[in-house]
């Protein structure tokens, strides 16, 4: 398979405006994300989605392949969907979060083996979880999955319900994982699940990957027991930094 990793990319951050071009150690976040997924031998290509002309001049800076896109994309999902029918001839896309300047490049050909399967549309990882703080905790988005390896449900509370059981013993009766947010599609999945309305659980629980089953869509999942520090707020840059600081 031919398969485009893209890197969404926007100046405007509520949390943190202009983090992709933060400096780390060095370089940019961008480029420390371009060149992470550049090393991913399952793709043929890497290139950054942007609508920011500082952010599009920064990647041509490190010559980077670079792409311009609307201003008006609600989701990176939406971004590489533009780049999709810009970028034509990829069999699949892996849309790369660009705020992980240290995302391995073994996560991304595990989630491109999904597609080894001709039967796979769209595919994402999953972990395990090992520590109650990430369990209970809202932010960390919390997945099931059946036999097949697809998910069945996302949700910010703990899935499932453990019934008669004391949160203070669930990881010890149950096997529970999280969602690990990279995402790859089919190319021609990726046009359609683009073009789908805002569905009543995505609204609700405010997770993207929702809509596309609420409307029938199959999510293939892969476990992986890796995950990325990401940089959400300027207090994450000092733990990147010390990452960076260890990895030499």
């Amino acid at each position: 398979m031919k398969i485009l990793g893209i890197i969404p990319a926007r100046f405007a951050s509520t949390r943190f405006p202009g983090k992709p071009l933060i400096d780390l150690a060095g370089k940019s976040m961008i480029q420390r994300v371009y060149e992470q997924a550049k090393k991913a031998s399952a793709l043929a290509d890497v290139v950054v989605a942007t609508d920011s002309a500082e952010i599009f001049n920064a990647v041509n800076a490190f010559k980077g392949n670079v792409i311009m896109t609307s201003d008006q994309h609600q989701s990176g999902t939406d971004r590489c969907a533009e780049v999709s029918k810009k970028m034509i001839g990829y069999d699949a896309i892996i849309n790369i979060q660009g705020d992980e300047p240290l995302i391995d490049p073994q996560q991304i050909n595990l989630l491109a083996s999904c597609f080894n399967d001709i039967t796979t549309d769209l595919a994402t990882l999953i972990k395990r979880i090992h520590n109650e703080e990430e369990l209970f905790n809202y932010n960390t988005p919390k997945v099931i999955i059946n036999s097949r390896s697809e998910a069945i449900y996302f949700s910010r509370q703990v899935i499932p319900y453990l019934k008669e059981v004391s949160p203070d013993d669930y990881l010890k009766k149950h096997i529970f994982y999280k969602h690990i947010g990279i995402y790859g599609y089919r190319t021609t999945t990726l046009g359609i699940i683009a073009s789908m309305n805002l569905g009543k659980l995505e609204n609700a629980e405010k997770l993207e990957q929702l809509r596309w089953i609420e409307n029938g869509s199959t999510i293939k999942v892969a476990i992986t027991d890796k995950e990325s520090l990401a940089i959400d707020s300027p207090e994450d840059v000092a733990k990147v930094l010390e990452a960076l600081k260890k990895a030499g």
